[in-house]
């Protein structure tokens, strides 16, 4: 379970990219801090995790004003076949989590035009607390190598404080036009609402 209960202020940054009422994918998803604000914003939710326990919090403290659907989805990722096989998503969400031997399903899982969101702690990190593991750390530059393919519309690598941390995070679009097409566009900031009147 995470330490708190608020979405990343990364994914309240970049959810806006996308699709509307689109379908997320919320990998690691925990006790539902981000699924539950997903489903808030009108998107289709599915949660996966391992640990049951987290998953009926997720389960008892949905939204109960989020229409959408939600899906959640107890399952060992690291250890057993990919549960989500043939399926699409427009979004993935992952935070506080890598296996990198996942990397080519969570890939392989985003439609055209989907939305790639990862934040999670990066070497230097053992400097500061856990996790300390190289495994569980991103090195520097990793996730810009693995989005490669992808079109890259922010990155950060660093340190972070309150608490202290050393993070890596992307946000990255799988484009759905040839190579040599002039680039989507993709709002850097969220639209603001119209005034009434």
């Amino acid at each position: 379970m995470h330490a708190s209960s608020s979405p990343s202020e990364w994914v309240l940054r970049w959810a806006h990219l996308i699709r509307a009422h689109g379908n997320v994918l919320d990998v690691a998803c925990g006790s539902g801090r981000h699924a539950h604000w997903l489903a808030l914003q009108g998107f289709q939710v599915t949660g996966v995790d391992r640990d049951a326990e987290a998953l009926a919090t997720t389960q008892a403290l949905w939204p109960a004003n989020a229409a959408s659907a939600r899906q959640l989805l107890k399952a060992d990722i690291e250890n057993q076949p990919w549960p989500l096989a043939g399926q699409t998503f427009d979004a993935l969400v992952i935070t506080h989590y890598l296996w990198r031997p996942l990397w080519p399903q969570l890939l392989a899982s985003l439609a055209p035009g989907g939305v790639y969101i990862h934040e999670t702690f990066a070497h230097g990190n053992a400097t500061v607390g856990k996790p300390s593991r190289p495994d569980f750390l991103l090195q520097p530059g990793e996730l810009l190598t693995v989005c490669s393919g992808m079109r890259v519309v922010a990155y950060e690598d660093g340190f972070c404080s309150n608490p202290d941390r050393f993070v890596q995070r992307i946000v990255a679009v799988r484009d759905t036009t040839p190579a040599d097409a002039p680039p989507a566009r993709h709002n850097l900031t969220q639209p603001r609402p119209h005034a009434a009147g």
